[in-house]
């Protein structure tokens, strides 16, 4: 069977009539009970279309061949027909997936984790070159029933004899022509020899090369073959930036870029339904005309949000990609992609929400630094690359802001009401003997808040630190080195690199409190040594949760039942809340602020056996 769906017209052509296809829901496609309940808290409202063409035959206990481009959303088109039928009883391995960087390795271990959020007892391990072998052994003699992995560190773990893929049920080979690329054939087809016959297999490729049509006859069993054909066209007077932002600080570029760029209606894409209300209502705190739409809110108030989006009475809209389908609103000037979508179907719909009728769009997304892979993702796909956006300086906000104050001046002066007001002041001038300019000076500050009138300068550390970041970035998130560095994963070598780099945090000594500048504060996690968790573990867990760099990173103390890890003191809610519900070695790690003392670091070497062990 080959389905294909999608066209090659840019979201926005067509007529200003053009019927919206009818929304296909996960539920519709027989996604119930604990997985549902986790896609809708993650806040995926419609399956993309590899899912909607993928999981009914999945459910079916079909194998299957899915031919689309990376960003599609191919990881719950597998994960969620798995995670619907695994049996959480048994302790050996049920699902395999291979990926062929660790990179994509990490990224579908956490998808899992979010979609088995409601089952309990479910464990998701990740093995992949470059991590403590210790770690994964650890993770494997527990009981996993969903393993990630790179092809070079699953056959480690075979020829070691702690990875049994005797009770397989389900392999999955993820982007299978990039492995191929990489060399991995022979591991490939090695690790789908050594598993059961009965195993039901999911084969997704780019492209269908002819050593992947081979591989598809040899191993699996009549597959139904689904083509998905992005709509990836993008309009050409739609100009696309990007910007490079972390999470902590996405809304004060959010606010910079609102308050110096030139807009007549916005539309701002985050990811869930909680997410639209909170930054609504953050954005009119600041003094922006924002509303908030989502799959709760009714038809008579989403009505009533576009009309006033269409008059002009609002001018920003935070939503979801759902709730904005069918928006047609030619005043829309600006999309920005706050929360960066995971899939290029979704992009390419989000932009074509502005340049309607022809006129000039502007469509700007913020990546955070662990999200460059999904930037290349969609260049590719739309064949468009992204022109990189530099973020409005303090000086430029404080210029716009002083122009905007100079104009409401100029506007009030046309007020039939000035002549009132003159003799008042005039009045007050004679009576008091101060200046008109003081007087002027005087009603300014009972108009503005003039304790943040004016942004004040960033401090040169700031600034030196958000440089040697983005070097890190560029550096850590080049393609030739991922490639390369997982290569180099089949032996110890990548493993001993990591062991160095968690000696150097305990060799670490003196008290730390600040940093480039910024301050830090001491957290406690409810892991330790007897989890057999090493600084690099903590390090990758929190970052990749938190949304955090290297840097935001101090001094890391693992006690025996717990660790202590200096993290930046200004952590936001909506980080500290995803960092509680973080796991290290499948223990939730329960992150607070500690009230005990500073982090003590120990003197001398670690001790022998606390090295070996990670051998």
């Amino acid at each position: 069977m080959s389905t294909n769906e999608g066209n090659d017209l840019p979201d926005n052509a067509g007529s200003d009539s053009e019927a919206e296809p009818q929304v296909v829901t996960f539920a519709d496609l027989g996604i119930s009970g604990e997985v549902l309940t986790a896609i809708s808290d993650v806040g995926y409202e419609s399956p993309s279309p590899i899912q909607a063409a993928t999981i009914p035959p999945l459910l079916a206990g079909n194998d299957v061949v899915g031919l689309a481009q990376t960003g599609t959303g191919k990881t719950a088109a597998f994960a969620l027909p798995i995670l619907m039928r695994l049996d959480v009883t048994a302790r050996e391995p049920r699902a395999l997936v291979l990926a062929p960087t660790r990179e994509l390795a990490i990224q579908v271990a956490e998808a899992f984790g979010r979609y088995a959020t409601h089952i309990p007892d479910l464990h998701v391990l990740p093995i992949y070159g470059g991590q403590a072998y210790g770690v994964q052994l650890h993770g494997l003699r527990r009981g996993a029933h969903v393993v990630v992995g790179t092809p070079g560190r699953v056959i480690d773990h075979l020829e070691k004899g702690s990875l049994n893929l005797s009770k397989l049920e389900y392999l999955v080979l993820d982007e299978a022509d990039e492995m191929l690329k990489m060399g991995f054939q022979e591991d490939v087809e090695r690790i789908l020899a050594d598993t059961p016959d009965t195993k039901q297999v999911a084969l997704f490729s780019a492209t269908m090369p002819s050593v992947i049509r081979k591989i598809s006859k040899q191993y699996l069993h009549n597959p139904v073959e689904i083509t998905v054909k992005s709509k990836t066209t993008t309009a050409t007077n739609i100009s696309q930036r990007w910007v490079l932002v972390s999470h902590q600080r996405k809304l004060d570029a959010l606010t910079r870029v609102l308050e110096v760029e030139q807009f007549e209606a916005m539309i701002i894409f985050v990811r869930t339904k909680q997410a639209t209300e909170e930054l609504a209502e953050k954005l009119r705190s600041r003094g922006f005309s924002a509303a908030a739409i989502n799959g709760d809110i009714v038809q008579a108030q989403r009505e009533r949000t576009i009309g006033q989006l269409k008059s002009g009475a609002l001018d920003i809209l935070v939503a979801t990609d759902v709730a904005a389908r069918g928006l047609d609103v030619e005043r829309i000037s600006h999309v920005v992609n706050y929360d960066i979508p995971h899939d290029t179907e979704s992009y390419v719909h989000r932009i074509g929400r502005t340049g309607r009728a022809g006129r000039a769009g502007q469509a700007l997304l913020f990546v955070a630094p662990r999200e460059r892979h999904l930037l290349k993702a969609i260049e590719r796909a739309t064949r468009h690359p992204l022109d990189e956006m530099q973020l409005p300086s303090v000086e430029d906000v404080n210029a716009q802001r002083v122009s905007k104050f100079a104009d409401s001046i100029t506007e009030s002066l046309a007020s039939p009401h000035v002549s009132l007001f003159r003799k008042l002041i005039e009045d007050y001038e004679q009576e008091h003997d101060i200046p008109l300019a003081d007087i002027a000076a005087a009603l300014a500050v009972q108009s503005r808040d003039a304790d943040n009138f004016l942004m004040d300068p960033e401090p040169p550390a700031a600034e030196r630190r958000e440089r040697r970041e983005r070097k890190f970035d560029d550096r850590d998130q080049g393609d030739r080195g991922f490639r390369d560095r997982d290569r180099g994963d089949r032996g110890d070598r990548g493993d001993r690199g990591f062991r160095d780099r968690d000696r150097d945090h305990d060799r670490d000594s003196g008290p730390r409190h600040s940093k480039g500048g910024v301050e830090f504060a001491t957290y406690r996690i409810s892991v330790g040594k007897r989890h057999r968790v090493v600084p690099g573990a903590i390090v990758g867990a929190i970052a990749n949760e938190g949304g955090l760099r290297r840097s935001d990173f101090g001094h890391i103390s693992i006690r025996p039942d717990h660790s202590l890890v200096e993290l930046p003191a200004d952590l936001s809610n909506e980080t500290l809340e995803a960092l509680r519900r973080t796991r290290i070695s499948g223990q939730l790690i329960q992150l607070q602020r500690d009230s005990g003392a500073p982090v003590q670091r120990p003197s001398g070497k670690p001790k022998k056996k606390f090295r070996d062990r990670d051998r």
